[in-house]
C-alpha cells in the first residue's frame, strides 16, 4: 500500500463523508436514510473498487482484521470472475464472513427474500414491479445461485454515473419480493435477500447489472454497473492521475482534503481498506480495467501461486514531488529523488514543507480501520524474482516535469515491469507498535527513500525538516534579501551536522520545530560561508562526535548503499523487544555515504514522546477531531475508560458516588453564605435567593478614546480610497449607511454581536430602525456563516443592489475562521466549510459599488499573504500599548493581551497567571506510555475529567484524595466552590473554562461533572455548561433565577444568551468546537483551563487564539507593578482574608445623584446618547474634580469618564475583594453584566467616586489564570526560554512559507510591518481561499485588526456612525450666516400692506431706495452718503491694516430637495441632466458663433455657444440649420405653469467641480434654459463635467477679465437676442411688447431658497417669522407672475441669515441692492450697462446707475437665498506675482507697490491693470483722500461709477446723466472727487455745481496718459486745483499691458 511522503489517506473527502454516515446513521433512529452528504460525490479520480462500501458498525467491532489482499494471478479474461474471486484471493485463508443468525421462522432459500418471495430474474422477468421515483432496478449476483441474477431497487444516488463516478456512499434499497423498504445497509440487505456471502457484502461486488426492459417488455440483463472507470486509459506517462501517487495530491480543488486542508499524502494501515487494488489501480486504472478487456494478463505466475504481489504492495514512498501540478491536477507518478536540487516546476516547496499531514494516528476514515497489514501478509521479496512493476525513482532535471522512467510511451494498457533492488525496499515489522509502544516518524532528509512495504501503518514519514535543507532552490532575489549570495549554501554534509547538532541540544520534552532549524541554517549561512569542507571519511566520525554530546539520546547509524538499508536495521532492533526499550535513542540519524549518490541522510524518530508529538502535529485539527471521534465511536478507548473508573486510592468510583448520595438523604451544600460543609434541604436550598444589586446593572456602552481613533483611522482609510481617484468608491452619492455583521457560526457569538449593536444605539443612529424597533431588530444585522447564510446574504445583496444611494458596509467579524476556498470546500467535521469564500468573494459582493468589505480579525496573519486580497494601505491596526502611553488616566483599565502573558513570566510572584502544570503532565506521559494506540488529546481529556472529578471529592467526601489531585486543580475547585459563600459576596463567584476542542469529549466531559456534582451534593453550588458553537447555552431553571435576581430581572423569559450574561455566577464553562470563535467572556473567569491543547496547535494562530480567550482588560497597576499587584494572592486557594476589609472600606460614598458632567457635548462624536452616558459618570459630591472635569469639550479626549477599554462597556468593576485581587474584567458591553460585588460603589469602572471620594483603594482587576499543557506553555514562554516562541510558528494552517529561510520575525514586529512580513514571506495553500485571489487587491476591502477581546466590536460600530455622519456632512453645506447692516431706525410714513402676496407698483414706488451696500459681503467696501447717514463711523481702522480677509461666518444647513448641486452630485432622477449618457459623445455638442455690434465696446463681438443636441430646441437656427439665428423667448401672454420663462445666466470661472451649476432638483425638474458664461480657456473643463449645459464662451480677450465683464455680455448678448426676437415673432404677428425681456443672472453659488412667513399681527414681534425650503422654481414662478413686472427693472431676493427668523419681516418688498441672483429687465436697463472692467463691487455701481436712471429696483423679502461658501474658483484673487521672476522668493508684495510713477525703475507686475488699481483703492484710499477718512459729512464725490476707495470713506454717488435722479447735495461739502474713466456726459458746468473742503482731494483716473491730459484739459480742473508733476501714477504694469493712469490734486 502506498504511503507518501506526507504521512495521510488518499481520500480524505471520501473518508470523511464515511465518517459522517457512520456517525449519523449510529445516531439515527429511522431508518431512511438521510443523504446529507448529497453534494460530496467520490471523487472524480477512479476510487480501487472496494473503497466505497458502507460497513455496518456491528462488524466494526467483532471483526478480525482481514489479511491483506492482493490482486489474483488468473489468466482469466473473465471480469466478473476476477472480481468475484477478488476478496477470497489472498495470502491468508479468508475468514468465513460472521452473519448475524437469520431471525426464526425466516426463509433461508437462495434466490428468495426473508420473506419467502422469489427475486430471481427468471421469474420476475414479467412481474409487474413498483419502482419508487429515484429507484433503479439492478441484478445481484449470489455466489450460491451463480446462474441466477436477483432483482432489487436500489437508490440511484448510491450507483455510480457511467463513468464510475459520483456515486453516494453508503446504500439505500427496497426488496422488490416482500415490498419491505428502507435498508439502509447493504449488508443488511444481503441478509434479507439471502444472498448467503462469506465475505464481506459489497454493493459493488454482488450489484452487477441494470435490468433493462426488453422490447417485449420482459425485464432482462442490462449493462454491467460501472464501479469503477470504465473508460480505457493510456498509461503513458501522463495517465495515472489515481490518488495514490507517489506523494499523492497535496490538496488538489476536488479532494479538498479534511477541511480543505491538505489531503495530506502519507496513507497508513489502519486507514480504508487501503489494499492492493487501490495500488495496482494507479497502474491498472482498475482492477475492471477497460470493458473492451484490453487486459495485461500479468507475468509468469500461476493461479496457485497467490502469495507473490504481482504489484507492489506499497508505492515507493518518494520525495516530496507534490502532488499537484500548480493548476491543481496531480503530476506525474515518479517519485523525485529527495535532493537539494530543484525539484520539478510542479512541486510549490512550501506546500510539502509544512503541510499538516496526517499520520499514523489512524487518521483514516473511521472506516474498515482493523483491516490493516496482516501478519499473515508479509511477503519477503527475492530482490530478483519476480518482475514487480514499480516506478523507478528518476532524478528530476531542475526544469522538467517528473517523468515516468520508461521514455517511451507504451500501448494502452501495457505497463513495463522493472526490479527493485533489496536495499531500496524496508518491510516494516509486524506489531511494531505493540512491541516498542512507539510509532516510529521518518523526518525526510536529503536522498531517496525506500519503498516500505508490510505493516507500514505502524511508521509515519513526515516531510517536517525537508524544506530546511532545500536552501539550493532559494531564488537570488531571496538570498539578497537575506544578505547572502549563492557561495555561501551549505552543503549536505554541514546540513547534517546542523541537524545533529540542533537534536542533539533539544530537551526530553520539546519536539523538533521547523522554524527552529531553519533559522539555525540561516545563522550558519550568515557565519561561515560556505561552511567548513567535509569530506566523505570525516563525515561519519564528525557525526558521531556530534551525537555524543546528547547523551545518549542521538545516535548516528551510518550504511554505504541506502538509507533503507539503516531504516529497516533500526526497525528490526526497534521490534525485536521491550528489552531494549531501556535506552531506545530519541532520534536516529542515518546517514548513507554512498560512492555513486553522495551523502544521503534521513532521521528516525523513536522518542516516544516526540514521535507522538509529530505524528499528531501532522494532522489538521480537522483530521485529529474527525480521528478522535472515531476513536470513540469505535471503542478504542474502552481500555483507557475502565481504567478511569477506580479512583487514585483504587475504589470504584461510581460506587463510592452512590454511597455518598445515599448518606447525603436528599440533602444538599448550601450553596452559598454557607460553607461545603453546611448541608440544607434541597427544596429549602432551591428556594434560596440572593439579593438583587440593580445599580449595579446600569447599562452603559460607551465608546473609549482608542476605539474611537481606530474608527477615525477606517473613516480615513475610506475616505482615501474615494480620493485615490480610480473612481472606486464616490462617497459623494451615498446618503445612508446599512450593513450587515457575518460572524463564524456560533449562536453566542450572534446574540453577543447583536446585543453590542443594540446597546450601542447604532441602528438609530444611521437611521435605518427607529427607537421602537431597534431593540427587536438588532439580530437582523448578525447572520452566522452557516447553512442560512445564503439566503440571507441573497436578500442582503438584493438590497444593495436596489439601494445604490446607500453605502453598505459587510463586516466579515472574525474573519481569519475557515477561510478555506469554496471550490476545496467540503462538509467537515459536520461543519460547513467555504462558506466565508463563498459569500465574501462571489462576484456580487466584489462588484456592487456601494459595498465596502470590513474584514475584522484577531489573527490577521492568514488575511496577509502574498495573494492577500486586501491592498496594505486599507489594513488598520490596532495602536499598540506603546503608542498608547499617556491617553489614559492612572485609575484605568489597561489591556493584558498575549505580549503581556509572555511578559509576566519574568514578573517572579510566587504564583503566576500564565503557568503549566507539571503534574498532570507527568500524569499524562505515563498514560501516554501506556496507549500508544490512542490520540494523546483523548488521553488528556479522561485524566483531566477525573482530576476534576477527585477534585470535587476531595473537597466534599474523601479528603483522602487531595494528595492524588494536581494543585493547580485543586486550586480551581476549591475557589469554585467556595467563592459564592465569602462573605459579601451574594452568592457571586467566578467561571472556570475548561477548553475541550472536540465535541465527543466535551459532552462527554460535561455529564461526567455534572454527574458527579449532583452526586457530592453540590448542584446548586456551580453550574456546569457545554459551551458549543452550534447551540444556544442551556442553564438550570436555579441558576437562571439567580442571575435574575441579581439583575433585579421582573422578565419571566429571560434567560442568558452570551457567556457575560453568565457574570457572577459559579460555573464551569466546558468550551468545545474546533476554534474559539470571539466570544466574550464575563468579567467572573477566572481561570482558563488549557491543559488540552497540546502539541497539535504548532501554528501562530491555533496557539494564540486559545490563550487569548484569556485576554481582557485590568487594572493598570496589575500590568505595570505586578509585584504590589499580585500580593494578595500568596496561596490560590486562599479564603481572600487577606484583602477582605478592602472590600469594606469601599462604602458607596455620598453621591450627588446629578449626572453632572451629562456629556451629551462630547458624546455627540462617540455617539452615545446622553442619555446612555448619564450613569456612568455620577459622582460623588466630594470629587476634588471640577464637576465638568469628566468631559473635556474636545472630543474624544474625555478623560476620566472615558476608560480605556474594549467592546465592554457595560459591565462594572468589582470592588469585591477576592475578586479584585483576580477576577479581570470582561470588558465587552455585557448585557448587563451583574457586577461581581455590593460592597463596591456605584460607578461604571473605577470612576471618580472610588477615586476621589473617599480615597480607597480603587477596585481592582487582575489578569485571568491560564494553566496550559507544557508544550504550548514552552512555545509561550519562548521570549524567555530557550526555545522558539510562538510568534515564529507558521502564521496559520491555510498558508504555507513562501522560502525554506526566511528573516527572524522579532517580537517587535507589529501591525504594519508585520503584516509586510507576512506578505512577503508566506503564501496561500491550495484550499486557501485567497488561493486564485485576482493579482490586485480589491479596492473596497479593509482589514481591521487587533489583539483578542481588545474592543475591536465597538470600534468598528463606531466606525459605522462616524462614517454616516461624514456622509451626511457631505449631504450639508457651509452657507453664509451673515446680519446685513442695519438701517437706522427710520420713521418712514410709507409701509406696505402686510399680506399683499405681490408688490404693488405704485406703493413701491414710494418707497425709499437704500444706496447703501447692506449685505456683509461688502462690509469692507466704501458706505454711499445719504441724509440719512449714521453720525459716526464704526471704527475700520484694525481691519483696513489686515491684509488677511477675516473668516466669514458660516453654518451649516442639510441640503433639502430643492437644493442646487456640484459635480459631484449623482442620483437616479438628474443623472441624465449632467452626465452625458454611455452613448453620447463629447462631441453631439454643436459650436455656433454668435455675433452682434456692441455700442460700448464700440466692435463686433463674437461669442460661442456649445449648445448639446438635447438642449438645440431653445434655439432658432437659420433654414440650412447650420446658423445660429437668436434664442427663443417665451411670451408675456404664455400662461403654463410648468413653464419658467426667464433664461438663466450663471457667470462662472475656476469652479467646474464645485459650481453650484446643477439645478435640476431646484427647479423640481421644470424644464428650463440653463446657459454657463465661462472664459475660453476654461470651456473644456466645463464641458467634461457639465456635457449636457449649454456653454457660453467669452472671447479669448476676456480670459483676464473679471466678473464685470461676463454680465456686461451677458446683458449686451441679452438685448440684441430680445430685439432678434421681437423682429422674428413680429413677423408671425405677435406684438413687439408681448416678447418676454427678463433674465436671470445667478450666481454659481447659490444652494438653497427659502419663503418667509411673518408671524401672526396679533404675536410679538419677537416670534419672527419662520421659513421653509422651497425651490428656484417656485420663487422664479412667483416672481415673474408679478403684476406690471415690466415696469420693473430688476427683481431679487435678500440674503438668508440665521438672523432673520428672529426678525419679523416688516417690509415685504423694498428697494435697495440686489445681487447673487437677480431677474434683469433687459428692455428697460437698455441704456444702463455693467462696467466690464470690474472685478468687484460691479453690482454695487450697477445698482446705484440703475436707479439714478429712475428705474425700479424691487427686493422681495418673502425669499431668502442661501449661499454656499466655496473655497475654490470664482477668481476673488489674481496672484500678484512680480512680471520678471528673477526673484527667487519673492516677498508679499503689498497693495502699495501696485501703483508706481510713470517711467519708474520699480518691479512691474503680472495682473490686470483695472484689478491692481481696484486693490490699491481698497488699501491705500486713506493716502488719496485724507480729509474723507472716517468722516461721513463729507463724503467724496464719484461721478458714473462706484468704486470702493475702502469702508472708512464715504462716497457720493452722482449720476451725470440728463434726467437723472440724484441726491439733493445742497449744502454739502465734499472731502474729494474722483474721476473714473469719465465720458462725454461729465463736462466742466458739472462739476461747478458741488462744494469741496479747503485741502480736498482729486483724483482723475484715464486709460492711458494721453486722455488723462485731455480730461484735465477738457474740465477745466486747473482752475480749482493744484497738481503736481510729482502726482501723476501708473499702475505698476509694463507698456504691453496697458497700464491706467491717474493724477492726483488738491482743491485751491
Amino acid at each position: 500500500m502506498g504511503n507518501s511522503y506526507a504521512g495521510q489517506l488518499k481520500s480524505a473527502r471520501f473518508e470523511e463523508a464515511l465518517h459522517n454516515s457512520i456517525e449519523a446513521s449510529l445516531r439515527s433512529s429511522n431508518g431512511d436514510p438521510q443523504p446529507i452528504f448529497t453534494q460530496l460525490y467520490l471523487d472524480p479520480e477512479p476510487y480501487p473498487g472496494n473503497m466505497e462500501d458502507m460497513k455496518p458498525k456491528a462488524d466494526l467491532h467483532r471483526r478480525e482484521p482481514p489479511s491483506q489482499e492482493l490482486m489474483n494471478g488468473h489468466s482469466s479474461n473473465d471480469l466478473e470472475e476476477l472480481e468475484d474471486d477478488d476478496d477470497s484471493d489472498s495470502s491468508s485463508p479468508p475468514l468465513p464472513y460472521l452473519q448475524t443468525p437469520v431471525p426464526d421462522g425466516c426463509c433461508t432459500l437462495d434466490g428468495f427474500c426473508q420473506a419467502g418471495k422469489d427475486l430471481r430474474l427468471v421469474s420476475m422477468a414479467t412481474e409487474p414491479i413498483e419502482v419508487p421515483a429515484g429507484f433503479e432496478l439492478v441484478g445481484a449476483k449470489s455466489p450460491s445461485v451463480p446462474e441466477h441474477i436477483l432483482v432489487c431497487a436500489v437508490d440511484r444516488r448510491f450507483l455510480p454515473d457511467e463513468n464510475g463516478k459520483n456515486a453516494l456512499l453508503g446504500f439505500s434499497g427496497n426488496c422488490v419480493g416482500c415490498g419491505e423498504k428502507g435498508f439502509r445497509y447493504f449488508t443488511e440487505f444481503s441478509n434479507h435477500i439471502n444472498l448467503k456471502l462469506s465475505t464481506q457484502p459489497k454493493k459493488q461486488k454482488h450489484l452487477k447489472y441494470y435490468l433493462v426492459k426488453s422490447s417485449q417488455g420482459a425485464l432482462c440483463k442490462g449493462p454491467l454497473i460501472c464501479w469503477k472507470d470504465c473508460k480505457s486509459r493510456q498509461f503513458s506517462s501522463s495517465a495515472s492521475t489515481s490518488k495514490p501517487s507517489s506523494s499523492s495530491s497535496l490538496s488538489s480543488k476536488e479532494n479538498g482534503g479534511t477541511s480543505g486542508h491538505s489531503s495530506s499524502p502519507f496513507s497508513l494501515s489502519d486507514s480504508p481498506p487501503t489494499r492492493v487494488t487501490q495500488a495496482s489501480s494507479v497502474f491498472f486504472g482498475s482492477q475492471d480495467l477497460s470493458r473492451d478487456c484490453s487486459f495485461l494478463k500479468p507475468l509468469a505466475s500461476t493461479p496457485g501461486n497467490k502469495t507473490l504481489p504481482i504489484v507492489p504492495t506499497a508505492l515507493r514512498v518518494n520525495g516530496p514531488t507534490n502532488g499537484l501540478g500548480v493548476d491543481g491536477r496531480p503530476p506525474l507518478l515518479s517519485p523525485s529523488q529527495v535532493s537539494l536540487g530543484p525539484q520539478g516546476q510542479g512541486y510549490r516547496t512550501a506546500d510539502l514543507g509544512d503541510s499538516p499531514v496526517s499520520s499514523a494516528m489512524n487518521s483514516g476514515p473511521p472506516k474498515k480501520r482493523h483491516r490493516s497489514w496482516h501478519p499473515n501478509s508479509l511477503v519477503p521479496v527475492p530482490p530478483t524474482a519476480i518482475p514487480v512493476p514499480a516506478i523507478r525513482p528518476i532524478v528530476c532535471s531542475p526544469g522538467s516535469v517528473l517523468g515516468v522512467s520508461s521514455p517511451q510511451a507504451p500501448v494502452p494498457g501495457v505497463i513495463q515491469p522493472q526490479p527493485v533492488n533489496a536495499g531500496d525496499t524496508v518491510i516494516v515489522p509486524d506489531n511494531l507498535l505493540s512491541s516498542s509502544g512507539v510509532r516510529p516518524v521518518i523526518l525526510i532528509g536529503h536522498g531517496t527513500l525506500p519503498y516500505f512495504y508490510g505493516n507500514v501503518g505502524d511508521i509515519v514519514v513526515s516531510p517536517l525538516l525537508v524544506s530546511c535543507y532545500k536552501s539550493s532552490q532559494l531564488t537570488e532575489k531571496t538570498l539578497e534579501t537575506l544578505g547572502l549570495n549563492s557561495s555561501q549554501l551549505l552543503c549536505v554534509e554541514t546540513m547534517i551536522l546542523l541537524t545533529l547538532q540542533y537534536l542533539a541540544r533539544l530537551g526530553s520534552e520539546q519536539i523538533p520545530l521547523r522554524e527552529e532549524l531553519e533559522q539555525i541554517v540561516l545563522k550558519a549561512m550568515l557565519c561561515c560561508p560556505g561552511g567548513p569542507a567535509i569530506s566523505p571519511t570525516q563525515l561519519p566520525w564528525l557525526a558521531r562526535l556530534e551525537a555524543s554530546v546528547s547523551g545518549g539520546s542521538v545516535q548516528v547509524v551510518v550504511t554505504h548503499s541506502s538509507l533503507g538499508e539503516g531504516i529497516s536495521e533500526s526497525l528490526r532492533s526497534l521490534s525485536e523487544g521491550p528489552h531494549h526499550q531501556q535506552c531506545l535513542p530519541t532520534y536516529v540519524v542515518i546517514i548513507c555515504a554512498s560512492k555513486m549518490t553522495g551523502n544521503e541522510f534521513c532521521v528516525l524518530v523513536l522518542g516516544k514522546y516526540q514521535a507522538r508529538a509529530l505524528a499528531e502535529g501532522m494532522l489538521t485539527t480537522n483530521e485529529f477531531l474527525k480521528e478522535i471521534s472515531y476513536e470513540l465511536i469505535t471503542g478504542k478507548v474502552s481500555i483507557l475508560a475502565s481504567h478511569f473508573k477506580t479512583t487514585s486510592l483504587g475504589d470504584n468510583l461510581d460506587k463510592q458516588l452512590v454511597r455518598y448520595q445515599r448518606r447525603r438523604k436528599g440533602q444538599v451544600i448550601q450553596p452559598f453564605q454557607g460553607d461545603v460543609t453546611d448541608y440544607i434541604h434541597s427544596q429549602e436550598a432551591a428556594s434560596m435567593s440572593p439579593p438583587s444589586d440593580r445599580e449595579l446593572l446600569t447599562k452603559v456602552f460607551q465608546i473609549y478614546p482608542t476605539q474611537l481613533s481606530v474608527a477615525r483611522s477606517l473613516l480615513s482609510q475610506v475616505c482615501s480610497i474615494a480620493d485615490s481617484g480610480t473612481q472606486n468608491l464616490d462617497l459623494g452619492r451615498f446618503c445612508k449607511v446599512d450593513f450587515l455583521v457575518l460572524v463564524p457560526p456560533s449562536h453566542i457569538l450572534v446574540h453577543q454581536t447583536a446585543q453590542r449593536i443594540r446597546q450601542s444605539g447604532v441602528l438609530v443612529d444611521l437611521g435605518i430602525e427607529d427607537a421602537s424597533s431597534a431593540y427587536q431588530k438588532s439580530d437582523k444585522y448578525v447572520v452566522r456563516l452557516d447553512g442560512d447564510v445564503h439566503a440571507k446574504m441573497e436578500a442582503f445583496m438584493r438590497k444593495v443592489k436596489q439601494n445604490p444611494y446607500t453605502l453598505f458596509v459587510l463586516i466579515h467579524d472574525n474573519s481569519h475562521v475557515d477561510l478555506t476556498s469554496a471550490l476545496s470546500g467540503s462538509v467537515c467535521h459536520g461543519e460547513l466549510q467555504g462558506l466565508a469564500d463563498r459569500v465574501v468573494n462571489c462576484q456580487e459582493v466584489l462588484d456592487a459599488m456601494n459595498l465596502l468589505v470590513l474584514q475584522v480579525s484577531c489573527f490577521p496573519y492568514t488575511l496577509q499573504t502574498r495573494q492577500s486580497r486586501i491592498s496594505t494601505h486599507n489594513e488598520v491596526h490596532w495602536p499598540s500599548k506603546e503608542s498608547l502611553q499617556g491617553v489614559q488616566s492612572p485609575s484605568d483599565l489597561l489591556y493584558f493581551g498575549l505580549r503581556d502573558y509572555s511578559r509576566s513570566l519574568q514578573w517572579g510572584v510566587a504564583s503566576p497567571i500564565l503557568r503549566c502544570d507539571d503534574a498532570f503532565e507527568k500524569m499524562v506521559h505515563t498514560l501516554l506510555e501506556r496507549h500508544p494506540h490512542l490520540h494523546s488529546m483523548v488521553i488528556r481529556s479522561y485524566l483531566l475529567i477525573q482530576q476534576y472529578t477527585e477534585a470535587m471529592m476531595a473537597l466534599t467526601s474523601s479528603p483522602s484524595l487531595r494528595d492524588h489531585i494536581t494543585p493547580e486543580t485543586l486550586a480551581m475547585v476549591e475557589d469554585l466552590i467556595n467563592a459564592p459563600s465569602r462573605e459579601g459576596s451574594q452568592g457571586r463567584g467566578h467561571m472556570l473554562l475548561v477548553r475541550v476542542p472536540s465535541l465527543q469529549l466535551a459532552m462527554l466531559a460535561r455529564e461526567r461533572l455534572e454527574d458527579v456534582r449532583d452526586k457530592l451534593g453540590l448542584q446548586l453550588c456551580f453550574a456546569v455548561l457545554l459551551g458549543s458553537p452550534a447551540t444556544e447555552l442551556s442553564l438550570h431553571r436555579n441558576f437562571t433565577n439567580r442571575l435574575k435576581a441579581w439583575r433585579g430581572c421582573e422578565n419571566e423569559d429571560w434567560v442568558p444568551h452570551t457567556y457575560e450574561d453568565l457574570e457572577g455566577l459559579p460555573c464551569i464553562v466546558i468550551l468545545t468546537g474546533k476554534d474559539p470563535l470571539g466570544e466574550t467572556f464575563p468579567r467572573s473567569l477566572k481561570y482558563s483551563d488549557l491543559r488540552l491543547i497540546d502539541s497539535s496547535y504548532l501554528t501562530r494562530t491555533a496557539l494564540e487564539q486559545e490563550v487569548g480567550l484569556a485576554c481582557t482588560y485590568v487594572s493598570m497597576g496589575v500590568a505595570q507593578d505586578p509585584k504590589k499587584a499580585m500580593a494578595p494572592r500568596e496561596s490560590e486557594g486562599e479564603k481572600a482574608t487577606t484583602s477582605l476589609n478592602e472590600g469594606d472600606e469601599l462604602e458607596r460614598p455620598q453621591s450627588n445623584g446629578s449626572a453632572a458632567t451629562r456629556a451629551s457635548g462630547s458624546l455627540a462624536e462617540n455617539g452615545v446618547s446622553s442619555s446612555d452616558v448619564a450613569d456612568s459618570f455620577q459622582k460623588p459630591s466630594t470629587s476634588s474634580c471640577p464637576p465638568e472635569g469628566a468631559v473635556t469639550s474636545d472630543v474624544g479626549t474625555v478623560t476620566q469618564g472615558f476608560k480605556q477599554e474594549c467592546d465592554s462597556l457595560g459591565s462594572q468593576l468589582s470592588s469585591n475583594s477576592s475578586k479584585q485581587s483576580k477576577a479581570p474584567p470582561s470588558l465587552c458591553s455585557s448585557s448587563s453584566s451583574s457586577a461581581p460585588s455590593p460592597s463596591s460603589s456605584s460607578t461604571q469602572r473605577p470612576s471618580q467616586s472610588t477615586q476621589y471620594g473617599r480615597e480607597p483603594k480603587p477596585a481592582r482587576v487582575s489578569p485571568r489564570t491560564v494553566i496550559m499543557s507544557r508544550a504550548a506553555y514552552n512555545l509561550l514562554a519562548g521570549e524567555s526560554g530557550s526555545q522558539l516562541s510562538s510568534f515564529s510558528l507558521l502564521p496559520h494552517a491555510d498558508v504555507a512559507w513562501s522560502s525554506p529561510l526566511r528573516p527572524l520575525i522579532t517580537p517587535n514586529l507589529q501591525g504594519a510591518d508585520q503584516s509586510m512580513y507576512y506578505r512577503q514571506w508566506t503564501v496561500a495553500r491550495q484550499h486557501h481561499a485567497d488561493y486564485e485571489a485576482p493579482p490586485v487587491p480589491h479596492p473596497r476591502r479593509l482589514l481591521l485588526s487587533g489583539p483578542p477581546q481588545v474592543g475591536k466590536t465597538g470600534a468598528y460600530l463606531q466606525f459605522l456612525r462616524i462614517l454616516f455622519r461624514m456622509l451626511i456632512r457631505l449631504l450639508e453645506v457651509d452657507v453664509y450666516d451673515e446680519e446685513e447692516s442695519e438701517e437706522e431706525e427710520e420713521t418712514s410714513e410709507v409701509t406696505t400692506p402686510i399680506n399683499t402676496q405681490w408688490p404693488d407698483i405704485e406703493e413701491v414706488r414710494k418707497l425709499p431706495f437704500d444706496p447703501n451696500p447692506r449685505d456683509p459681503k461688502f462690509r469692507k467696501a466704501s458706505p454711499v452718503y445719504t441724509e440719512k447717514m449714521p453720525k459716526c463711523l464704526k471704527d475700520f481702522k484694525q481691519e483696513g491694516e489686515m491684509q488677511t480677509p477675516a473668516k466669514r461666518e458660516t453654518k451649516s444647513i442639510r441640503l433639502s430637495r430643492f437644493a442646487a448641486h456640484n459635480a459631484f452630485h449623482h442620483c437616479e432622477q438628474c443623472h441624465h441632466y449632467c452626465e452625458a449618457g454611455p452613448a453620447t459623445q463629447l462631441s453631439e455638442c454643436t459650436f455656433h458663433a454668435f455675433t452682434f455690434c456692441s455700442s460700448m465696446l464700440g466692435e463686433e463681438v463674437q461669442l460661442q455657444f456649445v449648445i448639446p443636441k438635447a438642449k438645440e430646441q431653445h434655439f432658432v437656427f437659420s433654414q440650412q440649420g447650420s446658423h445660429l439665428e437668436s434664442m427663443r423667448l417665451p411670451l408675456f401672454s404664455t400662461k403654463d405653469p410648468a413653464l419658467l420663462k426667464s433664461p438663466i445666466f450663471t457667470p462662472t470661472t475656476g469652479r467646474q467641480e464645485h459650481g453650484l451649476l446643477n439645478i435640476f432638483h431646484a427647479m423640481e425638474g421644470a424644464t428650463h434654459l440653463h446657459i454657463l458664461v465661462v472664459k475660453q480657456f476654461e470651456m473644456p473643463q466645463y464641458r467634461k463635467y457639465w456635457p449636457n449645459h449649454i456653454l457660453l464662451v467669452l472671447p479669448a480677450m476676456f480670459n483676464n477679465a473679471g466678473v464685470g465683464a461676463a454680465r456686461f455680455l451677458i446683458k449686451e448678448l441679452s438685448y440684441h437676442n430680445l430685439e432678434l426676437e421681437r423682429n422674428r415673432l413680429e413677423e408671425q404677428g405677435v406684438k413687439r411688447q408681448d416678447v418676454w425681456p427678463f433674465i436671470v443672472m445667478m450666481d454659481d453659488s447659490c444652494v438653497l431658497w427659502n419663503s418667509h412667513q411673518p408671524a401672526d399681527c396679533s404675536e410679538t414681534s419677537d416670534d419672527g417669522s419662520t421659513y421653509t425650503n422651497v425651490s428656484l422654481k417656485m420663487v422664479l414662478q412667483h416672481m415673474e407672475t408679478t403684476p406690471k413686472i415690466s415696469l420693473y427693472a430688476m427683481c431679487g431676493t435678500r440674503k438668508w441669515s440665521s438672523g432673520l427668523a428672529r426678525k419679523s419681516t416688516s417690509q415685504l418688498y423694498s428697494r435697495c441692492h440686489l445681487h447673487d441672483f437677480v431677474m434683469l429687465n433687459v428692455d428697460l436697463t437698455q441704456n444702463v450697462q455693467y462696467d466690464l472692467n470690474r472685478y468687484s463691487c460691479e453690482e454695487v455701481d450697477f445698482n446705484l446707475r440703475v436707479n439714478s436712471s429712475g428705474l425700479l429696483l424691487c427686493r422681495f423679502n418673502c425669499f431668502s437665498l442661501m449661499k454656499k461658501h466655496i473655497p475654490v474658483g470664482g477668481n476673488k484673487d489674481f496672484l500678484v506675482k512680480p512680471k520678471l521672476m528673477e526673484i527667487e522668493n519673492p516677498a508679499l508684495i503689498s497693495p502699495s507697490q501696485y501703483v508706481c510713477a510713470p517711467d519708474s525703475e520699480q518691479t512691474l507686475l503680472d495682473a490686470p491693470a483695472q484689478f491692481l488699481l481696484e486693490r490699491f483703492l481698497q488699501s491705500c484710499s486713506h493716502r488719496l483722500f485724507p480729509k474723507a477718512v472716517q468722516n461721513r459729512n463729507n463724503p467724496v464725490l464719484s461721478i458714473d461709477s462706484y468704486l470702493n476707495i475702502s469702508p472708512e470713506i464715504s462716497v457720493c454717488y452722482i449720476n451725470s446723466r440728463p434726467h437723472s435722479t440724484n441726491l439733493n447735495h445742497q449744502g454739502l461739502l465734499f472731502s474729494g472727487l474722483l474721476l473714473y474713466l469719465c465720458d462725454s456726459f461729465v463736462v466742466s458746468g458739472l462739476l461747478k455745481k458741488f462744494r469741496f473742503l479747503k485741502g480736498a482731494t482729486l483724483c482723475v483716473i484715464s486709460q492711458d496718459r494721453s486722455s488723462l491730459r485731455q480730461t484735465i484739459v477738457r474740465l477745466e480742473l486747473e482752475d480749482e486745483w493744484q497738481f503736481r508733476l510729482r502726482d501723476e501714477f501708473q499702475t505698476a504694469n509694463c507698456s504691453e499691458d496697458r497700464p491706467l493712469f491717474f493724477l492726483t490734486g488738491r482743491h485751491v
